[in-house]
């Protein structure tokens, strides 16, 4: 009989069989938005897509992409200076070589700075070891640098991750990782020479690019998905905590139409804040990790 495959970072563990405990001010539900802030290589590498590819370069597709950073990450901050909504900024590294004042405009306020690699037109898995720990090194030597501080989280563009890349991000100094979407708490996972990092939940399914890219959600449909959302987990929590993650990319959710709606369910989300913590993925880590010892 084959042996089943198994990764073996963390155990089985039912949600009601878990203590109960409570984030910072009495609150059961943690909100963060995870704003993805990335670049692609022009006419090669991975991308998302907005039509079809229209050949080399792909022209279409890369100018819609550049087009968030150029105007729809602007649209998202005005929104979240509004609303007074803290986000984790979840940068490619090259984003600040190659769009100079857009991290740092958000680091202005107080947002997190989360590593999500060098660009997003690669994957962590198709890397060897060696390779992938140069990738994780110049990330982060590149983000402290010139974002000014060091990130203490991870999250793999395209949530690509190969056999060791936790056992990495631990040895690297990395204190939480958000590639696994399996829990609706925070979760330690093991690595290897008995160390251990965070696992924080990063949604997918509340996630602009497989609604509306992959499954075609409108706008209004994924706002709306962010409201139920919001609204069902709330309730939820009055017997746990839970981490509610938003994640927004520039040249999805900040589109006119997309952000009109979105922005009507953040407010939904912000308004009862003295019922909710609304924090960052890093505040969730820290927090967590103090709780679950």
């Amino acid at each position: 009989m084959d042996t089943p495959a198994r990764h073996g970072r963390y155990p089985y563990s039912a949600l009601p069989d878990r203590p109960t405990w409570d984030w910072p001010g009495g609150a059961r539900l943690a909100v963060y938005v995870g704003l993805n802030l990335e670049v692609f290589d022009f006419g090669a590498g991975r991308g998302a897509q907005l039509a079809p590819d229209s050949g080399v370069p792909d022209v279409l597709n890369h100018a819609w992409r550049e087009w968030g950073n150029r105007v729809g990450a602007w649209r998202l901050l005005e929104a979240f200076d509004d609303l007074g909504l803290p986000t984790s900024v979840l940068a490619n590294s090259r984003v600040l070589e190659d769009c100079p004042g857009l991290v740092e405009a958000f680091l202005a306020r107080g947002d997190e700075l989360v590593g999500h690699g060098r660009t997003n037109a690669e994957r962590q898995a198709d890397l060897a070891e060696d390779d992938e720990r140069a990738l994780i090194a110049e990330a982060t030597q590149v983000l402290t640098e010139r974002g000014g501080r060091r990130p203490a989280g991870w999250l793999g563009p395209w949530i690509s991750e190969s056999r060791v890349t936790p056992d990495l991000l631990a040895e690297a100094g990395y204190t939480y990782l958000l590639d696994w979407a399996h829990d609706d708490q925070p979760t330690w996972l093991a690595t290897r020479g008995g160390g251990r990092i965070l696992s924080v939940p990063y949604p997918q399914e509340l996630n602009d690019i497989p609604a509306v890219v992959a499954r075609q959600a409108t706008g209004q449909e994924f706002a709306d998905m962010v409201v139920a959302t919001f609204d069902e987990m709330l309730e939820q929590s009055r017997t746990a905590p839970l981490v509610m993650g938003i994640a927004l990319h520039p040249y999805v959710g900040g589109v006119a139409h997309r952000l009109r709606p979105l922005r009507a369910a953040l407010a939904h989300v912000a308004a009862p804040r003295d019922e909710v913590w609304l924090t960052t993925a890093g505040a969730v880590a820290e927090h967590a990790a103090r709780e679950l010892g």
